[in-house]
């Protein structure tokens, strides 16, 4: 059987980060198990009109990759996967890619993870989940849905063959997506209605075409890109710790309240356009064109669910009959259930899926009991509502990288975290969340898991977890030594 020492599963920006993190540290023996025939994971599948990043550019990348040609303060989809792969090679990483190979399964056995992929069985060391949580997408299961006789698809996996010019479309949904590519579509579409269960809070975006003379600088100047990078970080940080206080954010909820009456004048449309829920309890959207868009003539917004799907039209939950010859689901991802937990079998043969029962938790949302060698990247209880995902990869991938050298040095075949230290740090992070805008922020968000417990936001700053992923520590683990196959605790 093909052996590695490490097994990457997901070639986006978290599997990337990892290799270049190992490669940097002279660790050459993984592969990359990349399902697609390119890198780039929800920047390669997330191509609707408008994609774009909701974070300045500047930070949406490696710090140690800078970028200094961005054409805008907040970059769209095409840029961002051009990037993604740049650095790719010029970090020597696609040697190390297997494209194509899809993992269908990995189970812990015999002190190593047996994997089966679409091009055949791989034994692993460490096992690394770099899937993504927003990787998947979610479409709710409608009565009728699969009667309808127009063309449906979901915002992750945009029909361009599909031409809505002159259409009536309808839109589920007004999350990220759907206030990126509404503006976009709306000019040519027909008739556009606007399934909007909550009205979501939308801040003015600070974008803008970044001009020749900065871009000089950037390049020219590292210094300054890096204290502009270095101020736009730290500004953000500030951002999380006021999220923690839903009395501040209602106080910073009042320039949403001022975007959303400067640009639409329609009282009627205003009033379903204001949310009943303190800002930042979902995550921040920023839009300039959004709101000028859904008052526009051709469109209606539908300040409600959506009850069932007909053969030409959507019923709303209030009873109102919609026809369209087009869907749009802009339904968001499969982020608390991940379908890669279904996928991973650890010590006692149940799916991390099962083990989690609903409710994802790791320590330091990276390691969970009973499943040795694993390391989650972006997992439970690690995401942000503020700042970027790539700081979070790169403490991410340094901890993994100093944690595969240790156990080289010391030997060790195998680390488990300890189930007290994991459900230690669990409830240290539940309680930490308590009272905060993400619990107490008065929505349902997707933040939230199927038991009504937040298992998505990491509840202090990144500066804070960044500490945390300083070093790996072996004091909170388990250990199976190489040579006798004993497993110790190495208590501090």
């Amino acid at each position: 059987m093909d052996s590695v020492r490490i097994a990457i599963v997901g070639g986006g920006f978290s599997g990337l980060g990892v290799a270049i993190e190992l490669l940097r540290r002279g660790i050459d023996d993984f592969v990359i198990l990349e399902k697609a025939d390119q890198l780039g994971g929800t920047w390669r599948e997330n191509t609707y009109p408008g994609c774009a990043c909701d974070v300045p550019s500047q930070l949406y990348s490696y710090s140690y990759a800078p970028k200094a040609d961005w054409s805008r303060v907040f970059a769209e989809q095409p840029e961002i996967q051009d990037y993604l792969l740049q650095v790719a090679r010029d970090f020597g990483v696609l040697p190390f890619v297997r494209h194509r190979t899809e993992v269908l399964e990995a189970r812990w056995q015999a002190g190593a993870w047996a994997l089966q992929t679409s091009r055949g069985p791989l034994q692993a060391q460490i096992l690394v989940a770099g899937a993504g949580p927003l990787h998947v997408p979610k479409i709710p299961a409608l009565p009728g849905r699969d009667d309808f006789a127009g063309v449906s698809f979901h915002s992750a996996t945009w029909d361009h063959d599909h031409d809505l010019r002159g259409r009536r479309v309808a839109v589920l949904g007004t999350g990220s997506s759907a206030i990126q590519f509404v503006p976009r579509i709306q000019p040519e579409v027909g008739a556009l209605t606007l399934f909007q269960r909550t009205a979501p809070w939308v801040l003015p975006k600070p974008d803008h075409a970044i001009g020749a003379l900065q871009r000089a600088m950037f390049a020219h100047l590292p210094g300054f890109q890096r204290g502009y990078r270095g101020t736009l970080y730290h500004a953000l940080e500030l951002l999380q710790l006021a999220q923690r206080q839903p009395r501040v954010m209602a106080q910073v909820q009042r320039i949403g309240a001022l975007h959303l009456r400067r640009q639409v004048q329609d009282p009627v449309l205003r009033r379903k356009l204001t949310p009943d829920f303190v800002l930042g309890c979902k995550r921040l959207l920023l839009s300039n064109t959004y709101y000028p868009a859904l008052s526009q003539p051709n469109v209606e917004v539908v300040a409600s669910g959506v009850a069932r799907v007909e053969r030409d039209a959507v019923i709303a939950s209030d009873g109102s009959r919609h026809e369209v010859d087009t869907i749009v689901y802009a339904t968001g991802f499969e982020v608390t259930d991940p379908p890669i937990a279904r996928r991973v079998f650890g010590e006692d043969g149940r799916s991390l899926s099962a083990h989690w029962a609903g409710s994802p938790r790791a320590y330091l949302g990276t390691h969970v009991t009973g499943f040795p060698n694993l390391f989650f990247m972006l997992g439970p209880n690690l995401g942000n509502g503020h700042s970027s995902a790539m700081v979070l990869i790169e403490a991410q991938a340094r901890y993994l990288a100093d944690a595969s050298e240790r156990m080289a040095e010391a030997g060790w075949r195998a680390i488990d975290v300890r189930e007290d230290v994991e459900a230690r740090y669990n409830d240290e992070v539940q309680a930490a969340l308590q009272g905060t805008v993400w619990n107490a922020g008065g929505c349902a968000s997707w933040y939230l898991d199927a038991h009504g417990r937040n298992s998505t936001i990491y509840p202090w700053t990144t500066i804070d977890l960044r500490r945390r992923l300083a070093r790996f520590d072996p004091s909170r683990f388990a250990v199976t030594h190489a040579r006798r196959g004993v497993t110790t605790e190495l208590r501090a």
